[in-house]
């Protein structure tokens, strides 16, 4: 069997607590027009958002950097226990459909207070040269990414207050 060649790898595991209830995080992620609003870091937008959100189910992402230029990522979900707990494959490629990056995301959501505490643990290896500059950014765009939904969930809650 022919190994392909590694090109590092890595790991990010982090926690927030939003003043939200955990249906409405776990909407966040499980909604494909929720999760286009906040995914990907600073600057970049969704244009594809599809979420098949089922054990088994797919999951395709194409982020758009502020530069026009298209990152996408595909998966498939391997655990869904709503509202606790999303496992799901993330694979970055090209645009050719080359794998890029290969991981596995983990998400917990525990309730406590009417607030959710939030936990991503996101594994990932390089598998092309271009790999150690994306594994090197991980940790900041899962930030990013986590800072942009925290004001989204803000938005949410004002809106469900006034409307």
């Amino acid at each position: 069997m022919n190994n392909p060649a590694k090109f590092g790898e890595g790991t990010v595991t982090l926690l927030r607590v939003f003043d939200a209830p955990r249906e409405l995080v776990w909407k966040a992620w499980t909604d494909p027009k929720m999760m286009a609003q906040w995914f990907g870091p600073r600057g970049f937008t969704n244009p594809v958002c599809e979420l098949d959100v089922r054990v088994g189910g797919s999951l395709r992402i194409v982020m758009r950097g502020p530069d026009g230029q298209d990152y996408p990522m595909k998966g498939k979900f391997r655990e869904v226990v709503a509202p606790e707990r999303l496992v799901f494959t993330n694979i970055a490629t090209d645009n050719d459909g080359n794998h890029l990056l290969e991981g596995e995301t983990t998400v917990t959501f525990t309730e406590k207070d009417g607030k959710t505490k939030l936990t991503v643990t996101s594994h990932a290896v390089g598998l092309a040269p271009i790999a150690p500059q994306m594994l090197a950014g991980m940790e900041a765009g899962w930030t990013q990414s986590i800072d942009k939904l925290e004001g989204l969930l803000g938005d949410s809650r004002k809106m469900a207050t006034t409307t």
